[in-house]
């Protein structure tokens, strides 16, 4: 099976972004859920998304968070890298306090 690839930029301490990828993966853990586990600073993901498979991996590294994920396919590919980065942006955001990521997601 095909692995839908991705990559974030994170300018954060290791430790810190890896306590944001915690509170993400606990957000779509409480919507979708998805299951996580981290064995150190990488994780594994699994369940249904809004009808799609989730079956991956990533890990938080010093400058980025890299992963791959099931390939929903041609048709929602596009879309899904689209939201991966666009979550993994807004909760590795500095501007952003962790306590207003949570407060925003309820």
């Amino acid at each position: 099976m095909k692995k839908l690839k991705f990559e974030v930029p994170n300018s954060l301490p290791l430790d810190e972004a890896k306590q944001r990828v915690e509170a993400l993966l606990t957000y779509w853990g409480k919507k979708y859920g998805v299951q996580s586990s981290w064995s150190g600073h990488a994780a594994t993901m699994s369940g249904k998304a809004m009808g799609v498979s989730i079956d991956g991996g990533l890990e938080v590294q010093a400058t980025r968070i890299a992963g791959e994920a099931s390939d929903p396919g041609l048709l929602l590919r596009g879309q899904a890298q689209k939201y991966l980065t666009k979550k993994f942006g807004e909760y590795l955001d500095p501007s952003r306090s962790i306590d207003d990521l949570l407060k925003s997601e309820q």
